[in-house]
């Protein structure tokens, strides 16, 4: 493929996913480390930046240019109750929002001073109130959250108010997504175990009905990641399984019913409790459920863990990866559903996980304060030796990896400048 690269044109995106997905991360290296828990962390679609939110009450922005990790500023949360439970960036990379037990979101600018930040009240009628997700549209208008008392929440950002608020779930309502860009079609999903689809051109606010319910998870969902295609999604959930579903499969009434009892019947509660024996002999699936495969393998204990698809730019979004109470990260084939990595490292639950849009890292966030970047390193063959190395005439294996590693880097930072040439970021 070198070979033929080097007489015609560049790499086509399937050779490049091809070869990109052979090479997934396996080794690690601490980029950060806070005294308290980290709820949150994720990449711009850029990936110039990353974002993290932890229990001490502060945001940190990282600069990630050249693979490095330098905090561009440290941003003090507003009304903080117990932890910011989510963030999230505007499409333009320019603002940053962010959530916790309070009835108000919290707009700040990336760029500027970061104190001056801008109060997004959504108004509810509970008094002990917290939005547990959030996303922006598309076109950064707006802003969707999902919330404990079970409704969904759209602020309008030009005419600062809240627009619509609707009851979605029966308990809280844990995740919420855009289906793609057209930001018409919405997905939640919460502690009543079901995922509903919302098409805002027939939605009424007085009598608010889904189009669709995909039901098949046996407990509450924790997170809801969209292929971005309108059609595909996946669904992390407390029953120990993720499971990827197509829309145009909607669940029948008898399946919705089916799972309410099901989700009913639970007598344990994930946060505290180990997973009840009999959950993992429970795989078979539920009549009625219409989801095309179910992933085994992580836990999902003690906090919304999160899960999500890989970047179409450099894996064809071939893989699911997790975050895991076991402090792993589980890395699945989509079409196979076996585990094909388990990146282990952190002695605490990894809630989020996130994918660098263009290039072979994962960060993931963890309760043990730890921030880890997992990228791909082959052990070097011990024959190997680099001059700059050597000590005392012979190389060591630990000084062949560096040296194979900085290398390494050096041909990845050369291959990227030549296809910026030629691949613009979601072509």
């Amino acid at each position: 493929m070198i070979q033929k690269r080097a007489l015609g044109p560049s790499f086509t995106t399937g050779e490049r996913c091809r070869i990109s997905s052979s090479f997934l991360p396996d080794d690690k290296d601490q980029v950060a480390k806070y005294s308290s828990k980290a709820f949150c962390g994720s990449y711009t679609k850029d990936g110039r930046f990353f974002l993290t939110a932890c229990q001490d009450k502060f945001l940190r922005l990282y600069r990630t240019h050249g693979g490095h990790f330098v905090e561009f500023k440290k941003i003090p949360a507003r009304d903080v109750g117990w932890s910011i439970l989510d963030t999230a960036f505007s499409p333009d990379g320019n603002y940053i929002v962010y959530s916790s037990w309070s009835e108000c979101l919290y707009l700040c600018p990336v760029y500027g001073d970061s104190s001056a930040q801008e109060t997004l009240s959504l108004c509810p009628e509970d008094r002990r109130f917290c939005v547990f997700s959030l996303v922006f549209s598309s076109d950064g208008r707006e802003i969707l959250g999902g919330a404990n008392d079970g409704y969904l929440y759209v602020y309008d950002r030009e005419c600062h108010q809240r627009a619509f608020r609707i009851e979605g779930h029966d308990n809280d309502v844990n995740t919420v997504a855009f289906a793609d860009n057209t930001s018409q079609i919405l997905y939640s999903a919460g502690d009543d175990g079901l995922c509903k689809v919302w098409d805002r051109r027939t939605l009424n606010e007085t009598d608010p009905n889904p189009v669709g319910v995909l039901a098949g998870h046996m407990d509450g969902i924790t997170y809801i990641d969209p292929r971005g295609d309108g059609r595909h999604l996946i669904t992390n959930s407390k029953d120990q399984t993720i499971k990827l579903w197509d829309v145009r499969a909607f669940s029948n009434h008898n399946a919705v019913q089916s799972i309410r009892r099901a989700v009913r019947n639970q007598n344990w509660d994930y946060r505290w409790q180990s997973v009840p024996k009999r959950r993992y002999k429970a795989r078979n699936m539920l009549e009625g459920d219409t989801s095309i495969m179910t992933y085994h393998g992580h836990s999902v204990l003690q906090t919304l863990i999160r899960c999500h698809f890989s970047p179409s730019f450099i894996t064809g979004q071939r893989y699911i990866y997790t975050g895991c109470a076991a402090g792993r990260v589980m890395i699945y084939d989509v079409l196979t559903g076996k585990v094909v990595r388990r990146l282990e490292g952190h002695s605490g639950c990894v809630r989020d996980v996130s994918w660098h849009p263009f290039h072979q890292e994962i960060v993931s966030t963890s309760w043990d304060g730890a921030i880890l970047r997992w990228r791909y390193f082959e052990a070097a063959p011990l024959w190997y030796s680099d001059s700059e190395e050597e000590s005392d005439g012979e190389s060591s294996p630990r000084s062949t990896r560096r040296s194979i590693q900085k290398a390494a880097q050096r041909l990845e930072r050369a291959v990227q400048r030549v296809e910026s040439q030629r691949w613009q970021p979601g072509n």
